[in-house]
Formats: structure tokens, sequence, C-alpha cells
């Protein structure tokens, strides 16, 4: 479902691409619920995982990729979705209650079928939690698939020097 367009549309939605001094990368902005926390009031492990794969999930979408035609395969090609092949945790500092946090999500490198990412959850200046992952695009029978050359484009254009 795309966004409706003129007024009441929410831009942000999926974040943002930014592009500075430090390079190119998504951006996503999430709110700690109550639901995020356990029952230290602390932020659970496991919620940084789900914001992260929103994150990585905002940032494809904004670059081109379409979910739902890549997983209908309405492209022409066999049903496929991105899938976590590995992950490297690091929980350095943890989040509250009520506090704005930033998902940054930044390609690292990619080959024909993976995309190897450094994604950093941050309150302000305080960096908490980083992690390494790598996907890799796999059709429904289980098979890695090759980026499309839409994609293999617009990471090209993401990691071009500014």
């Amino acid at each position: 479902m795309s966004q409706p367009e003129g007024k009441g549309r929410w831009p942000d939605l999926s974040g943002r691409l930014v592009e500075d001094a430090a390079g190119r990368r998504h951006v996503l902005p999430v709110r700690v619920y109550f639901e995020d926390t356990d029952f230290s009031g602390l932020v659970y492990h496991g919620s940084y995982v789900r914001w992260c794969e929103r994150g990585r999930s905002d940032f494809l979408r904004l670059i081109g990729n379409d979910h739902r035609a890549l997983l209908a395969g309405d492209s022409g090609r066999e049903p496929a979705a991105f899938v976590v092949r590995r992950m490297g945790l690091e929980f350095l500092r943890p989040a509250r209650i009520d506090e704005i946090l930033e998902v940054t999500t930044r390609v690292v490198a990619s080959t024909a079928a993976t995309l190897s990412l450094d994604q950093r959850i941050s309150r302000g200046q305080t960096l908490l939690f980083t992690a390494e992952v790598m996907v890799v695009l796999m059709s429904g029978g289980g098979k890695p698939l090759r980026l499309s050359a839409h994609l293999r484009d617009a990471l090209r254009a993401k990691n071009e020097p500014a």
C-alpha cells in the first residue's frame, strides 16, 4: 500500500536517506513503548533486533525495493525475500521507556545475492547498540537469487562518494 499523496502524507514514516560528511545512510526514528521493555524497565534485547529489521526494510523500500512485489514474484521473477544469514550484536547501553532513538543503517558491502549492513541504535550522541548484518535474497524454494539490476544500481548510487 502506498502512502497517500498531498495533504495528510507522512513523509518520514519510513525514515530518511541521509547524506553528509559521514557518508550515506538510512535513519529511522523509534520511540520506546512499554511493550518494548522487560520486567526491569529497560528495553528488552529482542526489541533492538526488531527495530533493526524495520530499519533494513524501510531502507530497502526507500531505495526502490517493493517487498510485496518481491514476495509475489510480480517482476517476472520467482517469489523471493531478503532473509538474515548472519548477525553480530553488541548491547552497549540500555534504553528506557519514552526515549526517542535512531536506527541507522548503512551498506558496508554487497555481492550478487547479499547485502552486508552496519546498523546502529543511538539516543542522541550515545551509541546503545550495534549490529553487523548479512542478508541474502532467497527464492521461496530456498535458493539464493541475484539482486535485481534496479536494486544494484540504487545501491551503487547510494555507496558512491558524494
